[in-house]
């Protein structure tokens, strides 16, 4: 008799799979993955920071990517300026019970963001209002917004100058799929920095 425990692994191996064939073959998706990676490392570069957002899975995802960049850095290069503002429970509540949990973010980049620094905002369902109110003061500060979310019209997409959109449809994938293109992000950004070759 087979384990449906081990059948239910089986299968969720197999959407991620299937996943991951989807977004490979789709020519906009990897695109807009070395778009995303070209901006952060020009604002890096030109003394900017990356600041990045989210909730629940996409906050933990915010602070892996950020880990990457700060903490595990290829060859000799100096720590990158990559600040998860999910990070800090101080400020965040602080600004939660004061301002209303849809402001934690946007109050934390009016006051660290700058013009020419980059925003990487995750909302797996594209309506987190904290995240949305986070990309609009990114936009009224001259913040570059980048979007990690779902395929499907939601109100992140006129807020971010660069989108990456997954498209399929279970949270737990696009989830998946946004660590994976943060790691080819990741990559990319350390090639550019250390001087790499494209190829």
């Amino acid at each position: 008799m087979v384990d449906p425990r081990q059948e239910a692994v089986l299968a969720h191996l197999q959407r991620s799979q299937e996943a991951i064939e989807r977004v490979s073959a789709d020519g906009r998706f990897v695109a807009a993955i070395t778009a995303i990676a070209d901006q952060i490392a020009a604002s890096l570069k030109a003394g900017g920071k990356v600041l990045l957002a989210g909730n629940g899975g996409s906050a933990a995802v915010a602070q892996h990517i950020a880990a990457e960049l700060v903490g595990r850095p290829v060859g000799d290069r100096a720590p990158l300026a990559v600040i998860a503002l999910t990070a800090d429970t101080s400020v965040l509540t602080a600004v939660g019970n004061t301002r209303g949990f849809e402001q934690v973010f946007a109050h934390q980049l009016r006051a660290i963001g700058r013009k020419g620094d980059v925003l990487i905002a995750l909302s797996t369902s594209g309506h987190s209002g904290n995240v949305i109110a986070g990309l609009d003061a990114a936009r009224q500060l001259g913040i570059v917004t980048i979007g990690f979310t779902k395929h499907a019209q939601t109100p992140m997409n006129e807020l971010c100058d660069f989108l990456l959109a997954v498209p399929v449809k279970e949270h737990a994938l696009i989830q998946q799929i946004h660590v994976t293109a943060g790691h080819a992000i990741c990559r990319l950004v350390e090639q550019e920095l250390s001087g790499e070759s494209r190829s």
